[in-house]
């Protein structure tokens, strides 16, 4: 009698469990991905290199920006491809663009302004979506993605989303580094995860309208 009673609730449990079980694994294979691509380098030629854009300050570059630009930089210098694409937009408050302030710090730093391509965005999926049109113009599809290590994998994976052909240049000077990265991880761990289910045009679209 008892068994029969307490079957169903077995079977719930053992299904329950699997579920969970589904759901660690899943989480900890998009971790170890986005883990490993955060510790990788391409050394290759391409087409542009797209910079994501992150705060400035006043007109100025902030320090995790700046680092990500002194990462193109050195890419660009080393003629490694012949676009530079800037992106990111203005924040509450804010005078200046991120775009708009890091094509500035680019051409005082050797980059002609007609070698650079200006974008906008509030997320990393506006990033990419933001300068599509004028990288087609100009047929640019092989591209180095400059932004922060645990930002790497979810940039290129946005890339690729919206047709672009990416290789990782994580900047291994930003100032991040040297903060606690477990929170940048496990969000952008989540970030991927999610994304992946429900596309990450989709997931911008969340979390652009509930910060409105």
């Amino acid at each position: 009698m008892f068994r029969l009673i307490f079957a169903p609730i077995r079977i719930v449990l053992k299904l329950l469990s699997a579920l969970v079980t589904l759901v660690v694994l899943y989480l900890a294979f998009t971790f170890a991905q986005i883990w490993m691509t955060s510790h990788e380098h391409s050394t290759g030629t391409a087409q542009a290199i797209v910079v994501f854009g992150t705060t400035e300050d006043n007109g100025v570059p902030s320090p995790v920006l700046k680092a990500r630009l002194d990462e193109a930089l050195a890419v660009y210098d080393a003629h490694r491809a012949p676009w530079v694409v800037v992106t990111g937009g203005r924040r509450p408050g804010d005078v200046y663009t991120e775009a708009g302030v890091s094509a500035t710090y680019l051409e005082q730093h050797g980059v002609p302004a007609s070698r650079i391509i200006i974008g906008a965005g509030d997320d990393t999926w506006q990033n990419i979506a933001s300068v599509i049109p004028a990288m087609e113009q100009h047929g640019l599809v092989r591209v180095i993605t400059v932004t922060d290590p645990f930002h790497e994998f979810r940039a290129m994976a946005i890339a690729s989303a919206q047709g672009l052909s990416p290789e990782p240049s994580p900047v291994l000077s930003s100032t991040t580094i040297k903060a606690s990265l477990w929170h940048y991880y496990l969000k952008e761990t989540l970030d991927v995860a999610v994304g992946r289910i429900v596309g990450f045009g989709t997931l911008s679209k969340w979390t652009t309208s509930a910060h409105l």
